[in-house]
């Protein structure tokens, strides 16, 4: 197990607050709010407040640093077969986006997300040799408690409602699955940057006073990672989040109204849904008898089920401002960090065995074995005596001296092929027809010895060979059946869902799913 890594980044200002102390030394930040007398009444409250980090980003870091200090570590992870995540929190206006996503103008101001995509595809391309990799990415916004697929199958840009909406559901063993949610293959950098500036240009961004650009949703960029070792039917799936949490705001500071009222409202009820989910895991994490999570409150909480309390190696970046306007927000989102980093996660190496490649490996440990099967029997095809090298002639003949010289009864002659047995026979008779060199076949009972063990042991060989070939034939026979199975399992599934989406259809529901999209589970792979 291992608790949530928590790392500070305060924006730069202009006018920093007197009131902020940030050390990165020491890797804490300390807030001093004096106490204000209300008509000369008794105000205990405290007045510093002093917290500690996993690490403290000053101001002034570069967009760099901040992805080899976070994400670095969290790639390796990933691509080392466990899940993993990085989610920004904060109040908006103190740079979630652009720690998460980056800047527009230049090219040093790249994000965490377009850092990490060349990170892992050159690691992909230095493990071309020993590792088989295949990544595929989707991108998902959740705007007023519901999700759209950022990555359209169209790629065009698109208003919000023609964007595919995804639903989740929970299955009997409390795992989530998204529909609608599409996954798309990046077989290059290229690809996968493309697939990131789809689903940005699609997002929905507004102005508002406190943020000129400010992420009115929740946003989670996911690249689904799986590897292999080269002639290995052994899989590792990971899955590696990226979230932008929209940002906390006080109605009554920032005055807005409408819409902008609308989406804060649904903006600070998902944060306070996730933090009741941070408190009632940590009082689990305390000892306290917590049973239940209530991670089902919201659609964000329930995307993020692994990676808060689940199988998941997990980072927070909690950004927060330095002017004086903004100190209450920013004790806010220490005090949420500290719960954070109480959390611990269990880590897990996702390994499976893949069916299909484990029957091609069957099949051909079959047809190797059906050959030294025919060899053993002598059937056609085997090769003969006279195609033997020179090589495999003198290394026989030395095979039988040694057998004829060892007296003790442990002796072994293992030719190989039947080729080289009928050799090791022929040179065995010559040796009982002309008595043996110095005695050496007298001293072991006359040439019937010899001559019925390398024939006990030649059937017994093929006899071992027949069995295993049976067992082969018989995995292969079971895992063809397995699949079979789940593949009607998943076609009489599609066939509900698509009758049930046919009918919402046509009863003015909503619109039936996309043929490119399918479910996809949330948790661990």
């Amino acid at each position: 197990d291992a608790n949530i890594e928590v790392v500070a980044r305060v924006r730069p200002s202009k006018k920093p607050s007197p009131s902020l102390t940030v050390s990165r030394e020491e890797s804490f930040i300390e807030v001093y709010a004096p106490r204000e007398d209300y008509q000369g009444e008794i105000n205990n409250r405290k007045e510093r407040h002093t917290f500690g980090f996993s690490r403290v980003l000053e101001p002034d870091v570069s967009q760099e640093d901040v992805f080899e200090f976070v994400a670095l570590p969290i790639c390796d992870s990933a691509l080392d077969g466990f899940n993993a995540t990085v989610f920004a929190y904060g109040q908006t206006g103190s740079g979630k986006t652009f720690t998460i996503t980056g800047g527009a103008e230049r090219y040093v101001d790249r994000g965490i997300i377009p850092r990490s995509i060349s990170y892992i595809f050159s690691q992909v391309s230095k493990r071309a040799g020993e590792m088989v990799v295949s990544v595929q990415i989707s991108y998902m916004e959740i705007y007023n408690e519901s999700g759209y697929d950022l990555l359209d199958p169209s790629h065009d840009t698109k208003s919000l409602e023609d964007l595919p909406k995804v639903a989740m559901l929970e299955d009997e063993n409390g795992i989530t699955h998204t529909r609608n949610l599409g996954t798309h293959p990046a077989r290059s950098e290229e690809d996968a940057l493309n697939l990131l500036f789809i689903g940005d240009t699609n997002r929905m961004i507004a102005e508002t006073p406190m943020n000129l650009a400010s992420s009115r949703s929740h946003c989670i960029f996911t690249m689904l990672i799986e590897t292999r070792k080269a002639g290995s039917d052994t899989l590792r799936k990971s899955k590696l989040h990226f979230v932008d949490l929209a940002g906390s705001e006080r109605v009554k500071k920032t005055g807005v109204a409408g819409t902008l009222l609308r989406d804060a409202r649904y903006i600070n009820t998902s944060l306070f849904f996730l933090e009741q989910v941070i408190v009632a895991l940590h009082e689990r994490s305390s000892g306290k008898n917590r049973s239940h999570i209530p991670y089902r409150n919201s659609m964000m909480t329930m995307m993020l089920k692994d990676s808060l309390g689940g199988n998941c190696k997990t980072t927070m970046i909690a950004t927060m401002s330095a002017e004086e306007f903004s100190l209450p927000e920013t004790v806010s989102t220490c005090r949420f960090a500290q719960r954070v980093a109480q959390i611990s996660n269990r880590l897990e190496v996702n390994e499976e065995v893949d069916p299909k490649l484990m029957i091609q490996r069957l099949k051909a440990q079959v047809v190797d074995l059906k050959q030294a099967l025919a060899e053993a029997r002598g059937e056609a095809g085997a090769r003969g005596v006279e195609q033997l090298s020179a090589e495999e002639r003198a290394r026989c003949e030395e095979m039988v001296g040694a057998y004829v010289r060892d007296a003790s009864d442990s002796a072994l002659l293992e030719p190989g092929d039947m080729a080289q047995v009928q050799y090791c026979f022929h040179l065995l008779k010559a040796r009982a027809l002309s008595g043996g060199d110095d005695g050496a076949v007298s001293a072991r009972g006359g040439s019937a010895k010899p001559l019925d063990k390398i024939g006990a042991a030649l059937a017994a060989g093929t006899g071992a060979l027949e069995i295993q070939l049976q067992q082969r034939d018989h995995e292969i026979s079971i895992l063809v059946s397995m699949l079979k199975k789940k593949a009607q399992a998943a076609g009489s599934e599609a066939w509900s869902q698509t009758g049930a989406d046919a009918s919402a259809a046509m009863s003015g529901g909503a619109r039936a799913a996309p043929a490119t999209h399918s479910y996809a589970t949330v948790g661990a792979p």
